[in-house]
C-alpha cells in the first residue's frame, strides 16, 4: 500500500523545538555599510570609517479628506440619526442634545461611523487576550462623497457589520430595552407559583402559551441558556432567570461590539469555536456543516480570542508541558511521581528544566494536535479524557480547545488530498510521532459569544465565565460617554473612565 506523503519529523524535535535558542534560528547578521574614502596624502590619519546605516523612507501622511459642508436638510437628518446610538448597543440610555451643526456635526458623523464599524471601544483599550482587533477603518472618503451626492442615508446604512448574527441582536436589543423600560422583572424563587415562572419566561420566549406544560416551557428556557434542559427548576436556572434585563442588555451591547471588530467578509471555508459555550462549527461554503461539543478554558486560564490559519496536524503529539502549568501542578508533585506517571523531565539549553509528556494513549493531548501560529501556544487537540464532552459545563482546559470528534476533523480537512484522505486512523495506529501538512490551510476563529438571537428575536444566552461582558460593556459606556454627546450615563451598567 502506497504510504501517504507527508512532511515527518522525528519525536525529539517535535519534543524540543520550543527550547532552541532564538539566536541559533536567526539568519546572519548582515554587513555594515562602509562609504568608500578617498585614499589619504602620505602620512595623513585617516579617522576609523564611520558605520553608515541606509536612511529608511520617510513615511508621508495623507491629509485628511475634506468633508464638504452639509445642506439644511442633511444636518437636520444627521441629528436624527446621531439619537440612533442606544439602537445599535453604543450606549445603555441616551440624553437629549442640542442640534450640532458645522465642523461639530461632522465630527460627530465621523466618531459614530467609526464606532459602528470597527467598535466604539479603542483596540489600545483592549485587553490583550481580546486578539481579534478589527482593521483600521477612515469614513472620510465615504462620508465625504454621501455629502456631495446627498446619499448620508445609504452612507450609514452600510455602516453596521453585515452579519445577520449583528442584525438579531440589534433587533433583540430593542425587544429587551422595552422589557426594561416596562419595569423589567421579578425575580423568581423555588417556590414561585407556576403561572409566575410562565409569565417571567414568556417575556423573553413569545412561544410560552397559558395552557402549556411548564416542564415543556422550563426546557426551552434551559436550552437557550446552555442549561441541561431536566425542566425542572433547579439552582443553576433559577440564578439563569434571575439574571436582570440590564445585565442581558450589556451582554447584548458586549456582543455586538464584537461582531464590529469582525472582518466584513470571512473565508467560506473556516472553523469557528465559541469559547464560552464550548462549541467548534465547521463552515464549508459559507454555511455550517457539522459541529462537536468542545472543552475551552476555565475562568482562570481563559481561551483568547484570535484568529489565525490551521496549517498542520501532529499525529502522535507528545505535550511539552508549558511552565507556568509545570510549576504550578507538577513539579510540586516530584520527581518520583511524575516518573510513575510517565512524564519525563528534560534539560533545557540554559541549564533549566521542563517537562514532557511523551506521545502515547495517556497523552494530555491524545493523538491529534491541530497547529496554528498564535502569540498564546493554544491549539485544538484530542483528549483521553472523554467524559467532560457530556458535560453542560465544558469550561475546563487550561487555555486550549479540547475536541469531541478529533479525528472527523482532521479527515475533513485532508480529504482534498488523496494520499491522506481516509489515512488518519491509520498513521494513528503507526504509533508515531509525525506532523501532516494539510492540502490547504483552514481559517481558524476562536469567538466569545454569549449572546445570539434568532430571527424571532429570541435570544440564547450563555454565562459570561471570564466577566468580559461586563467588563466590556462598562468600556463602551466609558467610550461613548467621553466622546458622543448624546450618550447619558447608565445607572444599571457602570460605565467607568
Amino acid at each position: 500500500m502506497n504510504r501517504p506523503d507527508m512532511i515527518r519529523f522525528p519525536l525529539m524535535a517535535l519534543m524540543g523545538a520550543a527550547a532552541i535558542p532564538a539566536a541559533a534560528q536567526s539568519p546572519a547578521t548582515p554587513p555594515v555599510i562602509v562609504p568608500t574614502l578617498p585614499v589619504p596624502a602620505q602620512g595623513q590619519t585617516t579617522p576609523p570609517p564611520a558605520q553608515v546605516q541606509p536612511t529608511p523612507p520617510a513615511i508621508v501622511t495623507p491629509p485628511p479628506v475634506p468633508v464638504p459642508a452639509l445642506s439644511s436638510a442633511q444636518e437636520a437628518w444627521a441629528n436624527d440619526w446621531l439619537k440612533t446610538g442606544v439602537a445599535q448597543g453604543l450606549m445603555a440610555r441616551q440624553k437629549s442634545a442640542p442640534a450640532l451643526h458645522g465642523p461639530a456635526l461632522i465630527s460627530a458623523l465621523i466618531d459614530r461611523a467609526k464606532a459602528l464599524s470597527t467598535g466604539r471601544v479603542d483596540t489600545a483599550d483592549f485587553l490583550d487576550i481580546w486578539a481579534l482587533r478589527p482593521g483600521a477603518f477612515d469614513p472620510r472618503p465615504a462620508l465625504a462623497k454621501a455629502v456631495s451626492e446627498d446619499r448620508l442615508p445609504q452612507w450609514a446604512n452600510g455602516l453596521t457589520p453585515p452579519w445577520a448574527g449583528y442584525d438579531t441582536l440589534r433587533k433583540a436589543l430593542a425587544k429587551y430595552e422595552g422589557i426594561r423600560d416596562r419595569g423589567g422583572w421579578q425575580n423568581l424563587t423555588s417556590t414561585s407559583p407556576e403561572d409566575a415562572v410562565r409569565k417571567r419566561i414568556a417575556l423573553e420566549d413569545p412561544a410560552v402559551t397559558p395552557d402549556e406544560p411548564l416542564v415543556d416551557v422550563l426546557q426551552r428556557a434551559q436550552r437557550r441558556y446552555g442549561l441541561e434542559p431536566d425542566g425542572r427548576m433547579g439552582p443553576r436556572t433559577l440564578t439563569a432567570l434571575n439574571v436582570s434585563v440590564d445585565e442581558r442588555i450589556a451582554a447584548i451591547m458586549a456582543n455586538m461590539e464584537r461582531w464590529r471588530w469582525m472582518p466584513r467578509t470571512l473565508p467560506v471555508d473556516r472553523v469557528q469555536v465559541n469559547i464560552a459555550a464550548a462549541v467548534l462549527t465547521v463552515f464549508e461554503g459559507d454555511q455550517p456543516v457539522s459541529s462537536m461539543r468542545a472543552v475551552t478554558g476555565s475562568p482562570d486560564n481563559a481561551t483568547p480570542m484570535l484568529t489565525s490559519s490551521i496549517h498542520s496536524i501532529v499525529v502522535n503529539p507528545p505535550w511539552n508541558v508549558p511552565m507556568s502549568i509545570a510549576k504550578r501542578e507538577l513539579f510540586p508533585k516530584g520527581r518520583a511521581a511524575l516518573a510513575a506517571q510517565g512524564y519525563k523531565i528534560v534539560k533545557t539549553p540554559e541549564g533549566g528544566e521542563r517537562i514532557v509528556q511523551p506521545a502515547g494513549p495517556n497523552s494530555a493531548l491524545g493523538r491529534l494536535k491541530f497547529d496554528f501560529a498564535n502569540p498564546f501556544a493554544v491549539y485544538l487537540h484530542d483528549t483521553p479524557s472523554r467524559g467532560k464532552f457530556s458535560s453542560y459545563d465544558r469550561l475546563a482546559s487550561h487555555g486550549c480547545i479540547r475536541l469531541e470528534k478529533p479525528v472527523a476533523l482532521a479527515e475533513r480537512f485532508v480529504e482534498s488530498d488523496p494520499n491522506l484522505n481516509g489515512q488518519i486512523q491509520t498513521l494513528i495506529d503507526q504509533g508515531k510521532t509525525q506532523r501532516v501538512s494539510l492540502p490547504k490551510d483552514v481559517a481558524v476563529y476562536l469567538l466569545y459569544w454569549t449572546a445570539f438571537a434568532n430571527n424571532n428575536g429570541v435570544v440564547s444566552f450563555r454565562a459570561d465565565p471570564y466577566g468580559w461582558d461586563k467588563l466590556l460593556a462598562e468600556k463602551i459606556e466609558a467610550s461613548s460617554r467621553r466622546a458622543d454627546p448624546t450618550a447619558a450615563p447608565s445607572p444599571a451598567i457602570a460605565s467607568k473612565d
